[in-house]
């Protein structure tokens, strides 16, 4: 009996991911013992290790995603679900900073992390965490449910001045503006970077 195989993946950020890939490794005959995102745990008894290898990676390619192979990557897209995480459960309620936060959970110091980010994607952790809170509030804008106030709370602003701010850097127009152009771009979690 072959043991599980573990695999990271690049760019699985997002649950609507997880239900297609299980879907296709099922039938190719692997069974999916673990499967969340980023992190995918498998065995097949009748294949061999290389045509599990060969098979999950067929998969993963088909649907733009790859395995990541070192361990650096694999801290970046750890990094990157944790922040997304962040952003499920609304009000988004900080108890402790992003920086302390992403420090314990990875058991790592925050400038190596930071570092490490920077270098691999190009912009820093705090960039991108404000860009997966645009992309939530753009989310919410187009519920029409909440005032612009209290989308401000949801997403743990100081003001809705300041989201207003950080909206219009992001983005390139109001809040306003973009509500009321209704020609609503959206962005993929994993299509941020």
């Amino acid at each position: 009996m072959t043991q599980p195989k573990e695999f990271w993946v690049k760019n699985m950020v997002c649950s609507r991911c997880l239900k297609v890939i299980k879907q296709e490794l099922l039938e190719l005959g692997i069974t999916v013992l673990s499967l969340e995102l980023g992190k995918l745990l498998v065995e097949a008894p009748g294949l061999s290790d290389a045509q599990i290898n060969q098979d999950v990676t067929k998969v993963l390619h088909a649907n733009d995603f790859e395995i990541v192979k070192s361990e650096e990557d694999m801290l970046v897209e750890r990094i990157k679900i944790i922040l997304i995480e962040q952003l499920v459960e609304l009000p988004l309620t900080l108890k402790v900073k992003t920086s302390e936060h992403l420090s314990s959970t990875l058991h790592r110091d925050y400038k190596a992390l930071s570092k490490l980010f920077s270098s691999k994607e190009k912009t820093t952790i705090e960039k991108y965490f404000i860009r997966l809170k645009i992309e939530k509030v753009k989310e919410l804008i187009q519920l029409k449910q909440h005032s612009f106030s209290d989308i401000g709370y949801l997403l743990d602003y100081s003001s809705v001045n300041h989201l207003s701010r950080q909206f219009k850097d992001v983005v390139g127009m109001s809040m306003t503006d973009y509500k009321n152009t209704e020609n609503w771009k959206r962005n993929y979690y994993d299509e941020i970077m």
